[in-house]
């Protein structure tokens, strides 16, 4: 189970609208001159007046500690947070923001980086192709969008970064598209992959590298995978203990956990932020988050938006 998380009340500094309905904003503390310290890959809790929590990747320069950056992508079918972002927050607002937390970190080693990035992906993509060339390390960056016209920190992307490793690849730019089969098909010596972007860029990417090693391939999704399964199933579980939750059709196991008083802290409670990730022990999941790797499917459960099939046993 995660730990709790600082909390703190962060000023806007900057806030500039960028292509494909992003707003980008910096925020900075109103006395300390640096904020605690993030990876490429980290995201922050945005806190919201009626209590709802985001989750938003840093996209600034991990060695500029002065502000945050983030990038809020407009969701017309979302769930009301970005819209009241959008339409809310200036500069001179103030955000409480958490302190930074990493399940999508950048294993920086002798073997190359593959960079993909599909529309707002980027985010937490070009704080990691920052490090990799800051290092000196080989990487490349493929950022796959519909139209030049529409594609978040476009400009960022192109002064930050060298662009001989970087492709932008644009739908309606025949020249530049570029085939995830083909792109995916070798794989160099060492090399790793990172991913993020929205359902159908990750389901494509998922299929491309299915011939990956174990352990080479890691993603961010900001969305859970799209399900096309039947209605839900009840089904039980089984605490360390020897307690037995009853989880009903119509309640998830995150609920049904807490009204068993079991303490488990949650944030997106959609199954892509990993805060009330747990240990499991034995059963047949039903794996619905966008979260765990496939290596951590096997011992590691998201109860907010899983499910189980018959009895499941938990680590609590």
């Amino acid at each position: 189970m995660a730990s709790p998380r600082i909390i703190m009340k962060l000023t806007v500094v900057a806030a500039r609208k960028e292509p494909g309905d992003v707003l980008v904003i910096d925020v900075k503390h109103p006395r300390k001159s640096l904020l605690p310290p993030f990876e490429p890959g980290s995201h922050v809790d945005v806190h919201l007046p009626d209590g709802k929590v985001r989750q938003y990747s840093l996209c600034g320069d991990p060695v500029d500690l002065s502000h945050y950056t983030i990038a809020v992508k407009r969701e017309q079918a979302g769930r009301g947070g970005s819209a009241w972002i959008h339409e809310t927050v200036a500069v001179g607002s103030t955000l409480p923001v958490s302190a930074p937390r990493n399940h999508f970190p950048l294993e920086v080693g002798q073997g190359p980086a593959v960079l993909l990035a599909g529309g707002i992906g980027i985010t937490p993509i070009v704080a990691m192709a920052r490090v990799m060339e800051r290092l000196g390390k080989p990487y490349e960056l493929h950022y796959f969008t519909r139209s030049r016209t529409l594609t978040p920190l476009l400009s960022v992307t192109e002064q930050a970064l060298d662009a001989s490793n970087v492709g932008l690849h644009f739908d309606d730019e025949p020249e530049t598209r570029q085939d995830l089969e083909s792109l995916l098909s070798r794989r160099s010596a060492d090399a790793q992959l990172y991913y993020c972007g929205p359902p159908g860029f990750m389901a494509a990417v998922d299929r491309a590298a299915a011939h990956w090693p174990d352990g080479t391939v890691h993603f961010e999704a900001f969305q859970p995978p799209e399900r096309d399964d039947g209605p839900p199933e009840p089904f039980t579980i089984e605490l360390r203990d020897g307690t037995v939750v009853p989880v009903a059709a119509d309640t998830s196991a995150l609920t049904a956990l807490r009204a068993a008083g079991v303490l488990l802290m949650a944030s997106c409670e959609n199954g892509v932020c990993g805060t009330c990730e747990c240990g499991m022990l034995e059963g047949q999941p039903i794996h619905q988050d966008a979260v765990l790797s496939k290596e951590a499917r096997a011992h590691r459960f998201i109860p907010c938006i899983s499910r189980a099939t018959g009895v499941l046993r938990l680590d609590l």
